[in-house]
């Protein structure tokens, strides 16, 4: 219900009933949670066996379906007993009836989950913000910022792109994005570094050269940001937020700082909307990806409008950006709060930034899991946050390197591509394209095309692998829709004969021959009253004759090698005796002597492919029985 108070739950038993508040708090989370129990004792977790959701209790999830109104926070004690919701008003001068979100809170039984335990939530938030997932398709491209970071200029972003196009026979790019760097500060967006661009109609130069080659140009900005030393600052110091103690407010990032700009206030909101406008309209770029969002609502009581709480100047600032961006244009939204996005944005990022190494380096504290730019906080806020890909947008998981100048191994680099490619989220490269081995390319070949669909984590409320998921499953099976089915299906028998008819099914061409069929591949769109837990979200449609399939990607992200056992139940989607029953396959005995018809099919079974070494094995289905479980074995990472 709308909360007009803070709403406490709990056992009423030997608990006290005191508040319960952010310092007496366990457990925090923004805006939405999902609360599980795997239902195992510490003593199972000696046989590094994945222990699934499905196996453990139900799930709780609590939260609010939206944050325009405030942000909202959910607390829960150590012993998951008392639970407490509520919007935060800091700062707000009350002149007005304040109300909340509209809160939400469901059990779901875990008996077994085809899906992750929060899509019923994930979905009415997405209908109550009018998510439009997918309408503008995949995004799959290059980026600047990873080896080249803010040293860009005219030559090496002509070159890449150049490169890009030629690699167009076997990865389909279609967006390239120049990021950070061409603007002398940020904030003077139209003041470009003297003799690295050109000075008259430098980025619309750009940005045509790019779509001359057949790609979207994309641009980085930061609208609700500023450098302490631009011209903006110096000209408009009552546009930036201040604290409580009237100084600058701070909302700096790792290794950078900077001021945020006042949403609330109609001047900035008029400068914001004029450069979204001017980089659309006159600089010609079909892709924005712009960061540091959350800059026009930092805490503080020194703003234009003190009524205005954060999350309602927030929800001012992205209305102002789509509406100067227009409907057509692609908008990657990057720091940025998650639920005030919702609506607005068509890909967002959903992790940290990736990094040259799995783990934070010094002098970054290399036990940060989760927020500092590393490999390991990329891949594991996409595997968390892989339930809102395609439902609320396209999930942005940041960038794969492939480049000599990272510290990433062989197995790291799959890994990515791997968890990248089963999460079904944007798909974009950031290296000199110019010195990236084939060895190293090849990654990135082998995951194209993009599938279009999402993976479910099986393991993401109970993993022990380092708070990591371990194990993703997507389905696979034959496409039996009708009508634009069956043009998907001569569409896909291009696609999988692609080898013999590389002219005319390019990888530009099947990228763009998925972007169409996008809308019912994901199984989501507003008001879809399908039921959620349906398989059409994770289920990739192929061609006929090609059988049914379950894609797994199982990952050890402990320090040392590991053998990762899985249970059966997350291999298929029926018993092993209904399998059998249903016509699981059989493998065919050999031939006799006199090369005579065979007779019938042996045993029942499995094919098993390993997708990255090539490898073929058949497992009778009796090795599965009886809890048996698929073994393993991987190297570190």
């Amino acid at each position: 219900e709308n909360l007009e108070k803070n709403v406490n739950a709990g056992d009423t038993g030997d608990v006290e009933d005191e508040e319960l508040t952010e310092s007496t708090a366990f457990y925090k989370s923004d805006m939405f949670t999902c609360i599980s129990s795997n239902g195992a004792t510490s003593s199972q977790y000696d046989d590094e066996r994945i222990l699934l959701d499905e196996e453990g209790g139900p799930a709780l999830i609590v939260g609010f379906i939206s944050q325009r109104q405030q942000y909202g926070v959910i607390l829960m004690d150590s012993e998951l007993r008392r639970l407490s919701l509520y919007a935060c008003h800091e700062g707000v001068v009350a002149k007005r009836t304040i109300s909340s979100d509209w809160a939400y809170c469901q059990i779901v039984n875990s008996s077994s989950y085809d899906e992750e335990a929060m899509v019923y939530y994930v979905h009415a938030t997405g209908d109550h913000n009018e998510a439009r997932p997918m309408e503008k398709g995949l995004t799959c491209g290059w980026c600047s910022w990873y080896h080249y970071y803010s040293d860009i200029d005219h030559d090496s972003l002509s070159k890449n792109a150049h490169i890009l196009e030629k690699s167009k026979s076997s990865i389909g790019f279609n967006v390239c994005l120049i990021d950070d760097g061409y603007m002398t500060a940020w904030g003077d967006w139209t003041s470009l570094k003297p003799g690295k661009f050109v000075m008259d109609g430098g980025m619309r130069v750009l940005a045509d050269a790019i779509r001359m080659k057949g790609m979207k140009p994309g641009v980085w900005l930061a609208p609700f940001a500023c450098d302490k030393s631009s011209k903006l600052a110096k000209d408009h110091p009552d546009w930036i937020i201040r604290n409580n103690s009237g100084r600058y407010a701070n909302s700096a990032n790792c290794g950078k700082f900077f001021y945020g700009l006042d949403a609330t206030n109609p001047a900035v909101l008029k400068h914001v909307f004029d450069t979204i406008r001017r980089a659309v309209d006159e600089w010609g770029f079909e892709v924005l990806k712009l960061d540091f969002l959350y800059a026009s609502c930092l805490q503080g009581n020194g703003k234009y409008d003190s009524t205005m709480s954060r999350a309602e100047a927030m929800y001012l600032g992205l209305r102002t950006i789509r509406a100067a961006a227009g409907n057509e244009t692609f908008i990657i939204g990057c720091g940025c709060p998650i639920g005030s996005a919702v609506g607005f944005v068509d890909g967002m990022r959903v992790s940290c930034d990736t990094g040259p190494s799995f783990v934070p380096k010094f002098p970054l504290p290399h036990w940060d899991n989760g927020t500092l730019p590393a490999l390991r906080g990329m891949l594991r806020n996409t595997m968390s946050r892989s339930p809102l890909g395609h439902r609320w947008w396209h999930n942005d998981p940041d960038c794969i390197l492939l480049g000599e100048s990272t510290k990433l191994t062989d197995d790291e680099v799959v890994s990515a591509a791997s968890i990248v490619a089963m999460t079904g989220g944007m798909f974009l490269l950031s290296d000199d394209m110019e010195k990236v081995r084939e060895e190293r390319l090849s990654v990135a070949k082998r995951i194209f095309p993009l599938t279009g669909v999402t993976a479910v984590p099986l393991d993401l409320h109970s993993t022990i692998n380092c708070g990591m998921p371990s194990i993703l499953r997507l389905w696979c099976a034959e496409n039996t829709q009708s009508n634009k089915a069956d043009d998907l299906s001569a569409k896909e028998i291009n696609i999988v004969s692609r080898s013999e008819t590389s002219d005319k099914m390019t990888p530009g061409k099947i990228l763009q021959e998925q972007t169409s069929n996008i809308g019912y591949e994901v199984g989501y769109s507003p008001g879809n009253t399908t039921d959620p837990y349906s398989r059409e979200r994770s289920c990739f449609s192929v061609a006929p004759g090609l059988g049914s399939w379950t894609v797994v990607s199982l990952s050890n992200w402990l320090e040392h090698t590991a053998k990762l056992r899985v249970s059966f139940s997350a291999l298929v989607s029926h018993s092993i005796e209904d399998f059998v029953a249903m016509g699981a396959p059989r493998i065919a005995p050999s031939l006799p002597a006199d090369n005579s018809t065979p007779g019938e099919m042996s045993e029942h079974g499995f094919h098993v492919f390993s997708f990255w070494s090539s490898e073929y094995v058949w497992i009778p289905h009796q090795t599965l029985v009886d809890n048996n479980p698929l073994i393993k074995k991987l190297k570190s990472h």
